[in-house]
């Protein structure tokens, strides 16, 4: 599978909950498509010195997509699709 490199900012549009209450992206906007996010997906917590991101990685069934929060205003940043 081919992985491209975006690292562009996206919009979340809708947001899911896993059973222990932590939210994830359902809907995401890029570049005028809507993609529809099919599970929640693996998510792990980046630390760099004092600045934490949360990196997930999901799928619409067709592509998957890692995605970056920087965990203070809901800024999402696509970093790649496969």
């Amino acid at each position: 599978m081919n992985r491209v490199t975006i690292n562009e900012q996206v919009a979340i549009t809708s947001m899911g909950f896993k059973k222990n209450l932590s939210a994830y992206p359902r809907t995401m906007e890029f570049r005028g498509i809507a993609y529809n996010f099919i599970d929640a997906g693996l998510s792990c917590l980046v630390r760099s010195g004092e600045h934490i991101a949360h990196i997930v990685t999901l799928s619409d069934g067709k592509s998957i997509f890692r995605l970056r929060s920087d965990n203070h205003g809901g800024n999402w940043t696509l970093l790649s699709i496969g």
